[in-house]
């Protein structure tokens, strides 16, 4: 194991073991031969109690301290997981699941999860057994973020995430010395696919056990499925997008709008802010409101993450500055840019734009030259003003709904949060936001199919 992701000393939920460490000398139960014999079952010492409400189940709890009791609720969740990994290999489970689960618990700033969480409560949920229904839903949004990111960074050949090694290059470096290089190298691709592999498995377990164990009435459960279900879709769909523009260079505003939606406006915040609605049983109006208001803050949000590859400091981010550019991702930022140097006829900024994308070699000044390029022909400008004009519509579609206001205030915020705008202060009481324009930003259909291709 990598000597850079320390393993925590601390008991994990329920007496089990802390996820980073294995059973002490002794206690693990003694090994036996079940595949003899189909119908043995496993009295796993670690395993964590099966009831998923049996924790933080008072909504005012889990209001005063949300990321906290999304953690205990993972908690849980990985525990349960790394015992049954613990019991098909240990090796898998230390160069896997151990990773996965330190991955998920140590990062992040849990955006989908409050948001799942302060959408509930803002269409009036969180009651008994809805509140713990809420806390599963995020964990396992979280998980499925997880997977997203550990793939992520294998197709982007990214080394660090978070600051810290991404998980391809960690198990690379565990086996250099074990392994030639191409052989470490080809083991950490591997490693990393079926790590987040094991992420999406284990978020969908845990859909799966909300969905049928019964407590939530049958028509909630069939509308939360049929949610996950095309969001997971529409994450795969924009990350093919994504690299599938990076490799033919594909530089288009509308289709780098495209893929920003359906890799990560979707799943970020309009599903987030869906799946609070669907488990308080809100009306189709809130719903749609609140599918609207995170939509445009959702593309607010991937808008932000292009400008801070090139513009933000790296301390901040966790990643190296222009992994965008260099790996020649299609941005709105990148596809704007051209778009106007085109437009302009400034053939300086085109061939600095066809020199630079793409280029793993490209050297810091050369990066600071495209800087400044892309706020000379406006690119810059006009991305960050679309940023606080979604911005200001999301919030508009949110003060049209009819919600909480405790829980409607933390909405804000967390909108607020996630576009990195300032929020505005709400709308007066029964003033309505103006109408969606026509074309991409148009209301989303009120069933179950998916909606990536506008």
């Amino acid at each position: 194991m990598a000597a850079d992701l320390p393993r925590g000393p601390r008991a994990g939920p329920l007496g089990a073991p802390a996820f980073g460490a294995r059973p002490a000398p002794g206690s693990a139960p003694p090994e036996r031969d079940v595949d003899d014999d189909p119908d043995a079952v496993d009295d796993d010492p670690y395993a964590v109690d099966d009831d998923p409400y049996a924790v933080d189940d008072d909504p005012y709890a889990v209001d005063d301290d949300v990321v906290g009791a999304v953690n205990r609720e993972l908690e849980r969740l990985l525990a349960a997981g790394l015992a049954r990994c613990r019991d098909q290999d240990p090796v898998f489970a230390e160069d896997i699941a151990e990773r996965i689960a330190r991955f998920t618990v140590q990062g992040g700033r849990r955006i989908r999860s409050r948001l799942v969480w302060w959408a509930l409560r803002a269409c009036g949920g969180g009651g008994t057994g809805r509140a713990g229904a809420g806390l599963r839903m995020a964990a396992a949004l979280e998980l499925i973020q997880t997977c997203a990111l550990v793939h992520d960074d294998l197709m982007d050949a990214a080394p660090l995430r978070r600051g810290a090694p991404s998980l391809h290059a960690d198990v690379t470096h565990q086996y250099a010395g074990a392994a030639p290089g191409p052989a470490a190298r080809q083991l950490g691709a591997s490693a990393a696919v079926l790590a987040g592999d094991l992420a999406l498995v284990w978020a969908d377990d845990a859909v799966a056990g909300l969905l049928l164990d019964g407590r939530l009435p049958p028509h909630t459960a069939h509308r939360l499925h049929e949610v996950w279900r095309g969001m997971r879709t529409e994450m795969v769909a924009g990350q093919y997008l994504d690299v599938q523009g990076q490799a033919t260079a594909a530089l288009s505003p509308t289709r780098a709008l495209r893929a920003a939606r359906l890799k990560s406006a979707h799943y970020t915040v309009e599903r987030p802010l869906h799946f609070g609605a669907v488990l308080a049983g809100a009306d189709t109006d809130t719903t749609r409101a609140l599918r609207l208001a995170g939509r445009r803050a959702g593309l607010a949000f991937q808008l932000r993450d292009d400008l801070d590859d090139l513009f933000a400091d790296p301390r901040t981010t966790g990643k190296p500055t222009g992994g965008d550019v260099r790996q020649g991702k299609p941005t709105y930022l990148l596809a704007v840019a051209h778009a106007l140097a085109g437009r302009a006829g400034d053939r300086a900024a085109l061939d600095l734009l066809e020199h630079a994308v793409g280029r793993t070699d490209l050297t810091g000044a050369e990066l600071d030259g495209l800087r400044a390029r892309l706020v000379a022909v406006g690119a810059r400008d006009l991305v960050q003003a679309k940023i606080a004009r979604l911005a200001r519509q999301s919030l508009r579609h949110l003060d049209a709904a009819d919600l909480e206001p405790y829980a409607a205030t933390q909405l804000r915020r967390l909108l607020a949060e996630t576009t990195g705008t300032p929020p505005e202060a709400p709308a007066p009481p029964g003033q309505q936001p103006a109408p969606p324009p026509a074309g991409p930003d148009k209301a989303p259909p009120t069933g179950p199919e998916q909606e990536g291709a506008r």
